[in-house]
């Protein structure tokens, strides 16, 4: 593609104005996703970029402001780069976002469905409201997909009600362009005022409230990075939120020009925000927690650390490899599809991964289990196995492991089987718990190697730094080879890094190696592992609160802190 072309579309042009809310990506609607996948051409703010782009489709273009550092930061500045998602990238030459509306419009001229996204609402966007108005009037057809406005989606995440029962009055103000008349009037009113500022403009913006009339008492909040595992809270007053941010040693800052929303006002339910604050008091929020698996692996439990407020990272120690020889596996397929087997037993995803490849190899699908008896070792096979189209016959009632899939396992009954043998698709590393309890149980076992497991590459060094000098708040250790395995492609984890094991025998290995085991899952699963990680946190973070201390993360500790020890 050259530098100023774009992908064809469809005959008749579409633009779609859409609010991707403030932050978080989990606020996008269900509409704006739909117009995000169908889009031929992404037009995308700099800030909002990484919240939108995962749900493009593979191959659509992507515009976005790539803000020049030594120019003026604020939104809407920038020079637009073209990227194309499947990993391609040109350059489209429109010197400003605020000329974006000519490339909008040309790439709807063309006939492509083009998505204008904006961080928070469209209707309350300038930019956008122009790229509208030139739209209508080259009668290039658009719509609008609203989007959860900042300066109301970020209070709410910061635990501060806009309005209470008696139903005060809300003004909105963007103190980079107030006039002095619109500070007059929010000064004159008793209401709630929401003020979008910058860092440092904050206390100017607090003073030209109280110069046009407020109290200096009057309580008020301060949010940056809102609704997103960054956010920071301030509470204080008019008068005192300049020394507030100056304790906090939040200014003077390089970074102070970061956009901020400032709730001011009596009713506003600033003074019960430690009660009302939900989204910074999870028990894991803003803990870099580090998760040695590959992200297909580490998927749910990834989504359940982001539950808890942890941001987690994952990194793959072990790499999937077919087998040296691959003619044992192929003997295992084919004795499948010829009824050699009454059972299949898949004991990892990567097992099902293995045999869906074969089938794929050979064209079969799904339909060769018929009359198989299926079994997984948890629901995260059990998972996979459903997204084959195969819904397994057993999964294990009690612990998720080899041994509570054999605590369940039938013995083998002549009467009532009419073929003794099983299927077991697994790891070159695997145990012999399995097979060895299936023949006690009376079964054949046809035990093949799958798949094998070898140790990954080291991760990018900015990553091991971080491992190795306390950037991660946590570590989830799975297995004795995820510790083995991450100390060796990338170092031990700093000694300031709550260590998470899965059982006794990942705990073992990891003190074999020096490290200090925090937490222990109470059953070897790996949601209940994270589900002791947050418990360990909010113990944590109440300690914290009744010892009157800051609550703090694990990476923000001294250097050289003694860690205790944690009965969790």
């Amino acid at each position: 593609m050259s530098p100023t072309t774009l992908p064809a579309g469809p005959e008749h042009g579409h633009v779609t104005f859409l609010g991707a809310g403030p932050g978080d990506p989990g606020l996008l609607t269900l509409r704006a996703v739909e117009a995000l996948a169908n889009a031929d051409v992404l037009v995308a703010e700099h800030e909002v970029l990484d919240v939108v782009r995962t749900h493009a489709r593979q191959g659509v273009a992507v515009v976005h402001t790539d803000p020049d550092p030594s120019s003026d930061p604020t939104p809407g500045t920038g020079t637009p780069q073209l990227t194309v998602v499947d990993g391609t990238s040109t350059t489209v030459a429109v010197p400003a976002v605020r000329d974006a509306a000519h490339l909008v419009m040309e790439a709807a001229r063309g006939g492509r469905r083009v998505v204008r996204a904006v961080s928070g609402d469209p209707g309350l966007d300038t930019y956008a409201a122009e790229e509208m108005l030139a739209c209508a009037a080259a009668g290039v057809p658009f719509e609008v997909v609203p989007g959860i406005a900042t300066a109301v989606g970020v209070p709410a995440y910061a635990g501060v009600p806009l309005r209470d029962a008696e139903g005060a009055d809300v003004r909105f103000v963007d103190a980079r362009t107030a006039s002095d008349r619109c500070w007059t009037e929010v000064g004159a009113s008793d209401g709630t005022v929401v003020v979008s500022t910058t860092l440092d403009s904050v206390a100017a913006a607090a003073g030209e409230l109280v110069a046009a009339g407020r109290k200096p008492d009057t309580p008020m909040t301060v949010t940056i990075a809102g609704t997103t595992t960054r956010q920071r809270t301030w509470a204080a007053t008019l008068g005192t939120i300049a020394q507030t941010l100056k304790q906090a040693k939040v200014l003077p800052s390089p970074d102070g020009g970061r956009p901020v929303i400032a709730v001011v006002g009596e009713r506003s339910a600033a003074a019960q925000r430690d009660r009302l604050s939900w989204f910074e008091s999870k028990p894991l929020f803003g803990w870099r927690v580090l998760v040695p698996r590959t992200k297909e692996q580490a998927a749910s439990l990834s989504d359940q650390l982001r539950s808890y407020g942890a941001v987690p990272y994952e990194v793959p120690t072990i790499a999937v490899e077919p087998p040296r020889t691959p003619q044992q596996m192929e003997r295992a397929v084919k004795g499948l599809v010829t009824g050699r087997y009454e059972w299949i037993a898949f004991t990892s995803v990567n097992a099902v991964k293995a045999v869906r490849e074969k089938f794929e190899e050979y064209g079969l699908d799904a339909r060769a289990f018929a009359g198989i008896k299926v079994a997984a070792v948890g629901e995260q096979t059990a998972r996979a196995l459903i997204a084959f189209g195969v819904k397994p016959d057993l999964v294990p009632s009690g612990e998720q492991s080899a041994a509570g899939l054999l605590e369940d396992w039938p013995p083998y009954d002549p009467v009532f089987d009419p073929i003794d043998r099983v299927f077991l698709p697994r790891a070159d590393i695997a145990t012999e718990t399995l097979v060895a309890g299936l023949i006690e149980l009376g079964w054949e076992v046809d035990d093949v190697t799958a798949y094998r497991t070898v140790r990954a590459s080291p991760p990018p060094a900015e990553t091991r730094e971080a491992i190795k000098g306390g950037g991660f708040d946590a570590v989830l250790f799975t297995s004795s080879s995820t510790v083995r395995n991450l100390v060796g492609i990338a170092g031990k984890p700093h000694n300031v890094t709550v260590i998470a094991c899965i059982g006794p025998a990942t705990a073992k290995t990891a003190e074999e190696h020096g490290l200090r085991v925090d937490v222990m899952a109470p059953e070897p699963s790996v949601h209940k592992l994270a589900e002791a990680l947050a418990d360990f946190g909010l113990k944590r973070r109440a300690a914290a609160l009744e010892a009157g201390d800051p609550v703090t993360r694990p990476s923000e500790r001294r250097p050289g802190a003694r860690r205790r020890r944690s009965t969790t």
